[in-house]
């Protein structure tokens, strides 16, 4: 190959067709790219893209289309709605498996765009591509319902987590009054008195009803008398105390803001439920409130596309694997590669079916019984609770506690 050696192509020009070539002694595998292949996330990108490849299938004699995207956040589902109605089919695939393959396509960790969407080739071509679950109609609502719910629980707790760090700051001896800071005395109390300077001038019997109307009776006097003492006595910083207080009011209107609108997506959860008729099915399970249902279905979609429990348990990253070698018995585990949302939801729902008097209570002791941790059994409750929804609807019943399925009788013939 001496001979034929040339100069290194230092550009190559937009609009150049560029085909590699796999030599061999007997086959030669041929692999096309252009260099003009990005294209804008708009209607006019995406039709240049659809054009780009039908041309290409049409060119090339090639009988069907797949179009592959690694599914790494919502970026992708704009494109993957306007496809869904196009002569094309639209999968995708797992990150991890991009990242475990882009070292076989250059020997190289390196990740850039150009190298991406050849290594997504590669791991379509090996058949380890995954179907698109896209939900529709009131599906579709409550998985964005869901995700957004999700998101803002997420930040109340970090305010709730940041509210009791500058309440220790100032007043550290509060928490031996009230436990928890969270609930809605306390917060009633920060929000108008907030400072231990103003608590400790306050009147004992005045505070302490306050408190008690607050709380239902649950909270009066006793915590206001002791409220005020320690107040008079704090060993909670001096200096800067005004501008924490500004920052603990400001964070109590977050937090009655955040509230006001989970609330409002839970109520909104509760409308489309009723405008879907087998969440009635899944909400006669016990232990399974609207939220828990809003997130299945969200998650899931339309549970009918699922034809075998194997297939939802994948979806749901629930599906067992282990590693073995030679004598080595390696212990089974869950996947973890399916919705990661849908997982957790899972988990909550196994937690609320095993206390006491729980549908699953009786079935997790007995699992704990054997031996195994309870994390793992919350597991498999999980895994139970979804296998016995996916039977629900399929079969189109209400749950049934204690269902044992009818026995199969097998008649034997005479000799």
């Amino acid at each position: 190959m001496r001979g034929i050696r040339g100069k290194k192509v230092k550009v190559v020009k937009e609009g150049t067709l560029i085909a590699t070539v796999d030599i061999g002694m007997t086959t030669n595998t041929g692999y096309c790219t252009t260099i003009d292949g990005k294209f804008d996330n708009s209607r006019e990108g995406f039709e240049k893209f659809l054009h780009m490849i039908v041309a290409s299938k049409n060119k090339f004699g090639c009988t069907e289309i797949m179009v592959g995207y690694e599914s790494t956040g919502p970026y992708a589902e704009p494109l993957a709605q306007y496809l869904m109605d196009k002569p094309v089919k639209v999968v995708q695939v797992n990150p991890l498996h991009t990242k475990r393959l882009k070292e076989v396509n250059d020997n190289s960790p390196g990740k850039t765009d150009d190298k991406d969407p050849r290594v997504i080739g590669d791991v379509l071509r090996l058949g380890h591509a995954l179907s698109v679950v896209v939900p529709e109609g009131d599906a579709a609502y409550l998985r964005r319902l869901n995700n957004g719910r999700e998101r803002h629980v997420g930040e109340r707790t970090a305010l709730l987590n940041q509210i009791q760090q500058l309440v220790f700051l100032i007043f550290p001896e509060f928490k031996k009054v009230f436990k928890d800071v969270t609930i809605k005395t306390p917060r009633h109390i920060l929000k108008i008195y907030t400072t231990p300077e103003r608590i400790r001038t306050l009147d004992k019997d005045a505070l302490g009803e306050e408190i008690r109307k607050r709380s239902w009776g649950k909270f009066g006097m006793r915590e206001a008398e002791a409220l005020i003492n320690l107040a008079r006595d704090t060993v909670g910083i001096k200096e800067g105390v005004a501008g924490i207080a500004l920052d603990i009011q400001h964070i109590l209107v977050q937090l009655e803001a955040l509230n006001a609108f989970i609330e409002e997506l839970e109520t909104e959860m509760k409308k489309a439920l009723d405008r879907i008729p087998y969440s009635a099915r899944i909400l006669s399970i016990k232990g399974l409130g609207v939220v828990t249902v809003a997130g299945l279905i969200g998650e899931v979609g339309d549970f009918s596309k699922f034809r075998t429990q194997a297939e939802i348990m994948k979806l749901a990253g629930l599906d067992l694997f282990e590693i073995s070698s030679g004598k080595r018995k390696g212990q089974k585990r869950i996947s973890k590669r399916g919705r990661s949302l849908l997982r957790k939801i899972l988990y909550n729902a196994a937690v609320g079916t095993v206390r006491k008097n729980g549908i699953m209570c009786d079935y997790y002791e007995r699992l704990i019984g054997r031996g195994m941790v309870r994390t793992s059994a919350l597991i498999v409750v999980a895994k139970k609770l979804l296998r016995i929804i996916h039977a629900m609807l399929r079969d189109d019943r209400d749950y049934i506690q204690n269902y044992e399925s009818p026995k199969r009788v097998v008649i034997k013939k005479a000799a």
